[in-house]
């Protein structure tokens, strides 16, 4: 029995929910969003609360109903909240800056990194050294995160390079401790 499935969702108030087969679209204060869903559920909204209920006990249905509510909430939260990756840039010479629709990034390559922004996220820098990626769409915000991390890892060394704020990187002892 699918514990997340059962619970229900909370619409704030100035938020509407539209699930019409596959597809589920919320509107609220902050924007719109589309998401694709495994069918097979029922939803019945009430009184500002939305429940998702399964009508039998098959495999896939159980299999899906958690994973629905979680999108269906995700959903919620983004249009009324958004969703914040926040990156930091630890080294020396490492800086970013949004110029326009491109995000420019100096990471001691021979050339400067050029990430373009993909529609529907908002990047902000409020300094050099750190990054803001929100957005409605948590996958979407978490995925553009990633890449942008992915120009330049935090090395085990030193810890130079793109991390996440408050990522742990685990230091390595370099050649002269061993002696």
């Amino acid at each position: 029995m699918s514990r997340i499935g059962n619970s229900p969702i909370p619409i704030p108030a100035g938020v509407t929910v539209k699930i019409d087969g596959n597809t589920s679209v919320v509107k609220g204060p902050k924007g719109e969003h589309t998401q694709h869903i495994p069918g097979g559920l029922a939803f019945e909204e009430k009184d500002g609360v939305l429940t998702i209920t399964r009508p039998n006990e098959s495999k896939p249905v159980k299999a899906n109903h958690g994973l629905v509510r979680a999108l269906v909430a995700n959903q919620i939260v983004g249009v009324t909240e958004g969703f914040v990756k926040k990156l930091e840039i630890i080294g020396v010479g490492y800086r970013a800056a949004v110029k326009g629709k491109v995000l420019d990034l100096q990471l001691q390559f021979s050339h400067p990194v050029e990430y373009p922004i993909p529609a529907g996220i908002s990047i902000n820098c409020p300094d050099n050294t750190h990054i803001d990626v929100s957005g409605v769409d948590k996958q979407k915000v978490g995925q553009v995160a990633a890449e942008i991390r992915a120009y330049r890892k935090p090395e085990p060394y030193k810890g130079k390079g793109i991390r996440y704020v408050g990522e742990e990187v685990i230091r390595k002892a370099g050649k002269a401790a061993g002696k």
